[in-house]
């Protein structure tokens, strides 16, 4: 990791691995107003580290100004330019990136989540290997090695993920169940959480809520896990699987069961809408990741009272996972000091700082448990323990430009509520992106 920071040339590839994903991404650029973007990195410089991010505000942001304060303390001649860019949930800021890097103007490090959504970044040459970190660090004697290998491109790492959150989470208000007749601990299979439902329904609460369609893309992919397990799913992104298969076919048909126990304004609504209509008692259950957790500790809401929480039924010992990461970009301006950013992302001392604070917990294993809250301690343990299965909607299994081909299948299916053309349009996209 020692090499020299090289000039460098313009690639015309980068357009073409890049088209079909970016397209969106950058004309949403040039329609919505991003601050602070003047077309060149403002840590040009040697002796600053510019770092982006989509991380403005609440927990993340909170969490980012943590470990930004042990870099001050640690590295106090290299001033740290926060480049973060706000807005669509890093829309607005993967556009703008998107625009940097093929003016070859990269930051020292940009976020991304770990796993197959930085291929296009990899692909197009916009990122270093940092396996050598790897080693120099120590992070595999604390990042659990399934988590290591499920982050592996062609052999190689290219991200340091920071924290871990949880997607197959069924969060719950505890009186709606009490009230409605439903027995919290019979949540397991899939004909409980049916017979649950109904239940919910008949006493004239809202089943299930979900909001917008990437939750509804969030709900699809934990029920796909459900149903085949984690093997067999792991199996469809890697090829080994086949998209036309029974397995397939029966989770198509349950997720459309649950869409009949759902909201009727849901894409009007946001994940945070959908969440709060649980702990409202509006609700009975969402399924959505664990940065509702934070969002209910921010609405003042107690663990185990105002809303519980259980693996979504059929993934009990099963953790599906997503991961907040940081990259080493080609021709970073500051190239050693993002080698130390790096480091200090992947250390105990920052994961312990950040993840509190964010709502999610430590990608390495050996947290202070002492640190965290009800909800976090029960995740802690079962990352230990748990079998790994990447998220979809989250950037771990496909590539964006295969996530996009499933988001027009998923969204035609919402409008046709036809099942067999959803498992084709699905089988289309694995065969194409593959």
């Amino acid at each position: 990791m020692s090499e020299p920071m090289r000039t460098r040339r313009p690639r015309l590839s980068r357009r073409i691995a890049l088209k079909a994903v970016l397209f969106g991404l950058l004309v949403a650029a040039l329609v919505v107003p991003v601050a602070g973007y003047s077309g060149q990195s403002t840590a040009a410089q040697s002796g600053e580290l510019e770092v982006f991010s989509w991380w403005t505000g609440g927990g993340e942001a909170a969490g980012l100004t943590k470990v930004i304060g042990i870099w001050k303390k640690e590295n106090p001649s290299i001033k740290f330019v926060n480049a973060a860019v706000a807005g669509g949930a890093g829309t607005n800021a993967k556009a703008v990136l998107a625009q940097r890097l093929s003016a070859n103007d990269p930051p020292d490090s940009f976020q991304g989540h770990a796993g197959a959504e930085l291929q296009d970044y990899i692909k197009a040459g916009d990122l270093e290997s940092i396996d050598s970190l790897y080693k120099s660090a120590g992070f595999g004697k604390f990042f659990p090695k399934s988590l290591v290998s499920q982050i592996r491109y062609r052999g190689k790492l290219y991200s340091v993920p920071v924290n871990i959150h949880r997607a197959n989470v069924l969060w719950y208000n505890p009186k709606v169940l009490k009230d409605a007749g439903i027995n919290k601990g019979q949540l397991k299979t899939w004909p409980q959480f049916v017979a649950a439902l109904q239940k919910a329904k008949d006493a004239g609460v809202i089943p299930l809520a979900v909001a917008e369609q990437w939750t509804n893309k969030h709900l699809f992919e934990t029920v796909l896990l459900a149903t085949l397990g984690p093997a067999k799913y792991a199996a469809l992104w890697k090829g080994t699987g086949s998209w036309t298969s029974a397995g397939v076919k029966t989770a198509v048909s349950r997720y459309q069961q649950l869409l009949t126990f759902t909201n009727s304004d849901a894409a009007s609504l946001t994940w945070q809408d959908a969440s709060k209509l649980v702990v409202d008692g509006k609700a009975a259950f969402n399924i959505m990741g664990d940065w509702a957790n934070g969002y209910f500790t921010e609405l003042k809401q107690k663990p185990n009272v105002g809303y519980g929480w259980a693996p979504v039924p059929g993934t009990a010992g099963v953790y599906q996972w997503l991961s907040d990461s940081f990259t080493l970009p080609k021709g970073a301006p500051n190239r050693a000091a993002s080698i130390k950013w790096l480091t200090l992302l992947g250390s105990k001392r920052a994961q312990d700082a950040f993840n509190p604070v964010k709502g999610s917990i430590p990608a390495r294993q050996d947290a202070n448990p002492k640190l965290y809250n009800a909800y976090l301690k029960s995740a802690l343990r079962d990352w230990k323990t748990n079998k790994l299965a990447g998220s979809l909607t989250h950037g771990v299994v496909a590539s964006n430009a295969w996530n996009t081909a499933i988001d027009t299948a998923l969204g035609q299916f919402l409008q046709s509520k036809n099942p067999t053309r959803f498992q084709s349009g699905l089988a289309a996209a694995a065969k194409k992106y593959r």
